[in-house]
């Protein structure tokens, strides 16, 4: 059986998969990409419309929401018709910007001012080392040579790296972020545990703070052992590739990168879960209360 070709003879080959297989996989990636947009476009339009949801933490959940709705807009969507059809048809600019995208990564910090420095060192440093290395060719730096003759190819789109590339970008995006995320959630549950113990449940107000502080360190673990949880298969596999010859299977690689996205979809999950906020504005949004002008000084939850 002759091999189907990207763009004809001299492209990448082409995998066809069963029209079952092929629908399935639409379905499934197709109902992720869909929940991430939408989830994420309801924490993005919460957030920015109702004055009461106006603070530090909340500016930094936008920041990662508006990664997320980003991720599933020009990432997961492209992703999935390249994951179906095996071949890469949006052209070498959205090809280059895939193969560097990932969620941001946000701390949490006290003030307003603090967390827009964090957010914008966050998304400029992630720009900067994301681009950079593909844009300057930094991930194939010492193996042009076989990249060219090798791996690249008219109709594919693959995120090929050097032992040392991999393993520089994957502890800037990954490791390194993942230990200080770790570190913060640590301070921060430590703070709020001598909080409650100095503050105790005195009267009805510290009652409520007590519950609202374990409800935010709860949520705020949840979502970083979830992220760590997900990309970290990625992240190990892309270290170990180049170590082992490249000899992952393209069908394992791609699981986990879809692993990893699935993350962008789970964070609004939560969110819905937790917050009785996110659903009162979801159902403002969902019935068009929204567009009345005295609706962003609704309160969505007692203070």
């Amino acid at each position: 059986m002759e091999p189907e070709f990207c763009y004809g003879n001299g492209s990448c080959v082409r995998t066809v998969y069963p029209v079952t297989v092929r629908i399935t996989l639409y379905l499934a990636l197709g109902s992720a990409v869909v929940l991430t947009v939408l989830g994420n476009l309801f924490v993005i339009v919460s957030i920015s419309h109702f004055k009461q949801l106006h603070t530090p933490t909340n500016y930094l959940t936008l920041s990662l929401a508006v990664s997320d709705f980003l991720l599933g807009v020009l990432v997961m969507f492209p992703g999935m018709i390249n994951a179906v059809e095996t071949c890469w048809y949006f052209g070498d600019m959205l090809y280059r910007y895939y193969a560097v995208c990932h969620p941001m990564l946000y701390p949490r910090k006290i003030t307003v001012h603090t967390a827009v420095v964090m957010i914008l060192v966050t998304w400029c440093v992630s720009a900067v080392v994301g681009f950079g290395m593909i844009f300057l060719n930094l991930n194939i730096m010492g193996m042009e040579e076989f990249y060219y003759n090798n791996v690249v190819c008219e109709g594919g789109c693959i995120l090929f790296t050097t032992g040392v590339a991999s393993t520089l970008s994957a502890v800037i995006a990954f490791y390194i972020p993942g230990v200080i995320m770790l570190g913060t959630y640590l301070k921060i549950y430590m703070v709020a545990q001598r909080q409650v113990r100095t503050i105790g449940l005195q009267n009805s107000r510290s009652s409520k703070l007590d519950k609202h502080q374990r409800k935010a360190t709860k949520t705020l673990a949840i979502i970083m052992g979830v992220f760590l949880s997900v990309w970290l298969p990625f992240f190990l596999c892309f270290i170990i590739d180049p170590l082992i010859g490249y000899s992952v299977p393209p069908a394992l690689f791609n699981t986990f990168v879809w692993l990893g996205y699935f993350n962008s979809t789970i964070n609004p999950l939560v969110y819905a879960f937790f917050y009785s906020w996110f659903r009162k504005a979801f159902q403002i949004i969902i019935s068009g209360r929204i567009f009345r002008s005295d609706m962003s000084d609704t309160k969505l939850f007692a203070e």
